[in-house]
């Protein structure tokens, strides 16, 4: 395992951790992408920053997508930032550096994603599924089962 990379990478961490444990709370509510999401969604995206919100929302729209699309995945978990960081835009976020879970696994992910101004609505989203991550891979990027 690579040991972090000063304050920031720490920083990162706990916040990643923070944004792991949202995602738990709030993925078995988040609505499929053509409906809005409901009251106790809103209620706890509205209680992260506005970069956290915008990433929280986007991560759930690539989950709903992803495994909505081809290829079988039943994704349960994004990680925007695994393999680098998102830059992110107003209301817009792109990522080439994320990873999504699915069955066990992890696979390599980027996607754009465009919100509303409150980062509460999705209005464009397209992603692309890289490869799988393997097993020797996981440690150094925070992966797990």
């Amino acid at each position: 395992m690579t040991r972090p990379r000063g304050g920031r990478q720490v920083k990162r961490q706990a916040i990643g951790l923070q944004i792991a444990l949202c995602t738990l709370v709030l993925a078995p509510m988040a609505a499929s992408p053509a409906l809005a999401i409901d009251a106790r969604l809103r209620s706890q995206l509205e209680k992260l920053t506005p970069e956290e919100r915008l990433e929280q929302r986007c991560d759930m729209e690539a989950m709903d997508q992803i495994g909505d699309g081809k290829g079988g995945f039943r994704p349960d978990k994004v990680i925007a930032y695994a393999f680098g960081d998102p830059k992110l835009d107003g209301t817009t976020i792109k990522t080439r550096g994320a990873v999504f879970r699915s069955k066990g696994e992890w696979y390599r992910l980027s996607y754009k994603c465009e919100a509303s101004a409150d980062r509460l609505e999705v209005h464009a989203f397209k992603y692309k599924v890289g490869d799988v991550v393997p097993h020797e891979d996981w440690a150094a990027h925070y992966l797990y089962d």
